[in-house]
């Protein structure tokens, strides 16, 4: 009891902070460390399987193969077999608290991350490596030869012209440039790449030939010896071409000359992306060439169009013997809404509602409305229509409101021949349109969102950082596709930060694909995620026809930023995990290397008290069905502009990037966020659990000790918060012992994708609106019931808790709101007359009161509370 002595002789001299320290070191002491780190419960139910003799030297041997003691083992049973001195206390509550900060079990061996460390490049000369820009990725050596132009070349025909093109050949690979109509001074400028790896040759052939329809003619050809090929590594200038004289078969010179570049480099070069690559020996066509080269998207910059119409004047109905119901249609692009019917039935109607739309720059299509009239249930009539081109319409950037215009109504009619006739009337429709730069439009889930800027350019903030991704490789691919008989895989990967997208080359007929490419991206916000997928090449070879197949997801990782350290390199083998409707499959494991640097520390702190999203979405938020509506549109606009673009990004690529499905219903999903919500409550539950303990006096000594921190703390209650808030400060800096060290990866158990049932997922890959059988839909409908009875249960046990304190002061039970109210006045003349401090050390007492003076019964408050009435009897 020395200690405790201590700490109350430092509060009566007021020395706090003394004070604070002994009482932190109490409450290690007394707190159980599950109410800490609590452990899987797989793990406790094993521990719970052994023996129940329990003495030190065998837990110690238990906490290193578990990883930390059981509630049930390590607290009780130490508290039961060792000595009572309070010392012995502390030091098995110190030694339980460590074991039990120990990292939780992995998950399996096949689902886990796996810390890599390869051979990156970058750094000094040494041998035959040099020096590179690409400092995330492993150097990969290549032949280039850029085929610039000839000149002075001989005709092959009879009429003496001649249909050049170029072969460059390198054992068994060939590459072929263009071929020219009658033209002896041809320009190619193309680059071909041939990989150092798969190099089957000492000598480079670059052959001139005439296209002919029987055979083509040879013209020249050049030779090169591997041995002598210069090595040019960025940021060097690119080699200047050189002019060189063909040789026949026989090596004489002949009439022509051929302007060539050859050099040895990296992936790095300039010339990489654009260059035809050995890979693609077997790739027929020009658009299959095109979709397996790499290349870089913007997503097209995107736009809330909020038209608020307000009122129209001077309308024209067909009938004039009734009153109008009139109501608005707005459509631009595939968007299309419509006002209410107006109250005021007239020729004056009046709305004064807003529409929300998303349009993207550059801006194609015009707004138009119409406004109709409502004649018969199934048929509207036009009265006016007008269309307004978005390149003129007020853009905003705050809250302040923008002028409104009258914008005159067009009416079209149908005459003879079926000849459309315009006439201009003075009908006239009030309104007011702006584009939203304010806002930032949403493409993505806010929870795992790559971009939180608003649209306005003018309001971004400067960057914070800059993230470098290195897509190294990948290996164990499952094959995608059937070809000549085998199994197949054309992989290429895509990331997706911000406005940027990067799309690597395609690595043909692999398994194990390396790209070694690397990208970066500025950094506007810390709090943000990348996304990487792979993902199975299907337009190689003629799939760009309508009803071609579409690209096959292999899997994707997330990376949030805010969980790396800065100018960290992390090198990972990511598994690539994708939900079958048979269950959740390793596809492969794909290698990437991530590095977040920070310009400047303070500015990224400072980031940490901004609003996430940009003040227009808290000064005039919309709705969650506005959000859900225009982040569907936007997800449309992106995935249609992409897919425009050459070669094209796929809507099933940006879908899948973006999560489309995201919000549809999955009893999976629903499962996995009750469990979280649970595993979030845990604490409070152990911490319920454990106080039920102390008030049970399960442990005599931790029980009078809480008495003797209780008095403590009811005496000097300016120790409240400065205890509470040292003891936070104190957990969270023995916590960063065991930090993570990892990038976050797809959980499998957190996502309950190991443990779905069949039939969950079936319902999860069916279709909206399903196209399942009668019976089974039935079956799923009646299960949802069921589901959805137990929670209209406990809403309604919710409602009416509620609705008893309500009921406590409505005197609908005279007699029990006599009572309360009369207790009410005894007690607040008790509280008056009676200090604070016995008041509070008296109910303290009578909670931590002994189980001698308890009683099974229910209390009396909760007897008089459950006796109040609900409106559980005037329901039906």
């Amino acid at each position: 009891m020395l200690r405790f002595g201590f700490g109350f002789r430092s509060l009566v001299c007021c020395d706090w902070w003394i004070g604070i320290g002994f009482y932190t070191i109490l409450l290690f002491s007394l707190f159980d460390p599950d109410l800490l780190l609590p452990k899987p419960q797989v793990e406790r139910k094993i521990r719970s399987k052994r023996s129940s003799q329990f003495h030190l030297p065998l837990k110690l041997q238990e906490v290193q193969e578990s990883g930390g003691f059981s509630k049930a083992e390590g607290k009780e049973k130490v508290l039961e077999s060792q000595t009572k001195n309070l010392n012995q206390i502390v030091r098995v509550s110190r030694i339980s608290l460590f074991t039990k900060m120990m990292p939780p079990r992995p998950p399996p061996e096949d689902f886990a991350l796996k810390e890599t460390k390869p051979h990156l490049g970058g750094g000094k000369v040494s041998g035959d490596k040099l020096t590179s820009t690409y400092d995330l990725v492993e150097q990969m050596q290549y032949l280039y030869v850029r085929v610039v132009k000839a000149k002075d070349l001989p005709g092959k025909d009879v009429t003496g012209s001649c249909d050049p093109y170029v072969e460059v050949k390198l054992g068994n690979y060939l590459g072929k440039t263009r071929f020219f109509e009658k033209k002896s001074n041809p320009e190619w400028n193309q680059v071909f790449a041939f990989s150092k790896d798969r190099l089957q040759a000492s000598l480079l052939e670059v052959t001139v030939k005439d296209k002919d329809v029987v055979k083509d003619d040879f013209i020249g050809k050049v030779f090169f010896d591997l041995n002598e090929i210069p090595k040019r590594v960025p940021p060097d200038s690119p080699l200047a071409p050189q002019w060189y004289r063909l040789e026949d078969r026989q090596g004489n010179k002949v009439k022509g000359e051929l302007m060539l570049a050859v050099w040895m480099g990296t992936q790095a070069d300039e010339a990489f992306p654009e260059a035809w690559h050995s890979d693609a020996a077997f790739v027929s066509g020009a658009d299959g060439l095109a979709n397996m080269r790499s290349k870089v998207y913007l997503s097209p910059k995107l736009w809330y169009l909020r038209v608020n119409v307000i009122e129209a004047q001077d309308l024209q109905p067909g009938d004039k013997g009734r009153y109008p119901e009139v109501f608005v249609k707005a459509v631009l692009g595939n968007q299309a809404l419509r006002t209410r019917i107006s109250q005021a039935r007239g020729i004056n109607p009046m709305w004064n509602e807003d529409l929300m739309f998303v349009a993207a720059e550059p801006f194609e299509e015009p707004l138009i409305l119409s406004v109709e009239d409502r004649v018969a249930p199934n048929k509207d009539e036009v009265l006016g229509r007008c269309a307004i081109p978005l390149q003129y319409v007020d853009r905003r950037l705050d809250h302040k409101v923008v002028n409104s215009r009258w914008f005159n109504l067009e009416k079209h009619i149908i005459v003879e021949g079926e000849k459309k006739k315009e006439i201009k009337f003075a009908s006239r429709i009030h309104m007011r349109i702006c584009l939203e730069g304010g806002y930032h439009v949403l493409d993505e889930s806010t929870h795992y969102s790559s971009d939180l800027r608003p649209t306005a350019k003018q309001l971004w903030k400067s960057s914070i950082g800059v993230l470098e991704l290195g897509i190294l490789n990948a290996h164990g691919l499952m094959p995608m596709k059937t070809k000549d008989g085998r199994g197949t895989t054309d992989a290429y990967c895509v990331a997706k930060y911000g406005q940027k997208w990067v799309r690597t080359r395609t690595i043909i007929d692999s398994f194990a694909p390396k790209w070694n490419e690397q990208y970066t991206w500025e950094v506007f916000d810390p709090c943000t995620v990348i996304t990487i997928g792979v993902f199975d090449n299907c337009h190689l070879h003629g799939g760009d026809k309508a009803g071609g197949a579409k690209d096959t997801k292999i899997g994707k990782v997330r990376i949030r930023l805010s969980t790396l350290e800065t100018d960290r390199v992390y090198t990972h083998s990511y598994p690539l995990l994708v939900l079958h409707p048979n269950g959740v499959k390793k596809m492969g494991e794909i290698h990437l290397a991530v590095r977040f640097s920070c310009s400047s520390l303070l500015n990224m702190m400072h980031m940490y008290s901004h609003p996430l999203l940009p003040k227009m979405h808290y000064l005039h938020p919309l709705t969650v069905s506005q959000l859900d509506s225009l982040r569907h549109q936007a997800t449309q606009i992106v995935s249609m502009r992409l897919g425009r673009a050459e070669p094209p990004l796929r809507k099933e690529v940006v879908e899948y990037m973006l999560d489309v499905g995201s919000h549809m219903w999955s009893m999976r999903r629903s499962k996995a966020n009750f469990f979280r919500i649970m595993n979030v409550l845990g604490g409070l539950i152990a911490v319920g659990k454990w106080f039920d303990q102390i008030c049970n006096w399960k442990n005599p000594i931790t029980t009078v000790l809480i008495h003797i921190l209780f008095i403590i703390l009811v005496l000097y209650p300016e120790l409240i918060l400065p205890t509470i808030f040292l003891y936070l400060f104190l957990i969270g800096v023995w916590y960063y012992r065991w930090r993570p060290r990892h990038p976050p990866h797809m959980d499998t158990r957190l996502s309950h994708a190991d443990s779905a049932h069949p039939d969950e997922l079936d319902e999860e890959f069916d279709t909206f609106p399903t196209s399942r059988p009668s019976d089974i839909v039935r079956m799923r409908y009646d299960r949802l019931r069921s589901i959805a009875g137990r929670i209209q249960t406990v809403v309604g046990d919710l409602a009416t808790q509620g609705e008893r304190f309500q009921s406590l002061l409505s005197w609908r039970d005279p007699r029990a709101t006599a009572l309360f109210v009369i207790f009410c006045l005894v007690a607040a003349i008790i509280l008056y007359v009676t200090p604070f401090q016995v008041v509070a050390l008296l109910a303290g007492f009578y909670i931590l009161r002994h189980p001698r003076f308890r009683h099974k019964l229910p209390s009396v408050p909760l007897n008089f509370f459950r006796r109040l009435p609900a409106r559980t009897d005037s329901m039906l």
